[in-house]
């Protein structure tokens, strides 16, 4: 009985000895995971976001989203959204390759899976939103439509 609870003690020693916070994306399980906001299946390479935070005092946790509109909205709603340890990634529609969603360029008019109808790249590309400017894109599809993954026309 005694050894059971100094093995339980100390395991529970143990995994808090690990770092309080992990960063940057992590892998996801393609058509395996759902989106945290709308529970829909992420599988479509081009568009998937992962949203990295917590609330102060709490470990990082990783959320995983279909679509970097979902992912938005999302950490809108969060009280820790601008607490310095959030991060947001987003893949790259042309490689699949993750990028820091705030330092990505956004191209309007593609049909992404919830239809805030955009999609990153790395590079800034004439024509293309910049992090603030794409959370004001989706924030008005979302506010225009007011039913998360209504209609939108992709050529907006």
């Amino acid at each position: 009985m005694h050894r059971r609870i100094l093995l339980i003690s100390l395991l529970l020693f143990i995994g808090g000895c690990t770092p309080d916070d992990a960063t940057g994306p992590g892998e996801i399980r393609w058509d395996r995971e759902v989106c945290t906001r709308c529970s829909m299946a992420v599988g479509d390479r081009s568009f998937a976001a992962q949203v990295r935070g917590a609330p102060a005092n709490e470990r990082t946790r990783l959320y995983k989203f279909d679509d970097i509109g979902c992912a938005v909205v999302w950490l809108e709603q969060q009280a820790w959204k601008h607490d310095p340890r959030t991060e947001v990634w987003v893949m790259d529609y042309e490689n699949s390759e993750w990028l820091d969603a705030r330092k990505a360029g956004y191209v309007k008019g593609k049909l992404s899976p919830m239809n805030y109808g955009l999609a990153a790249q790395a590079e800034a590309t004439e024509g293309a939103l910049d992090f603030d400017q794409a959370v004001a894109h989706i924030m008005a599809v979302e506010q225009e439509h007011r039913v998360h993954g209504g209609h939108v026309p992709v050529n907006k």
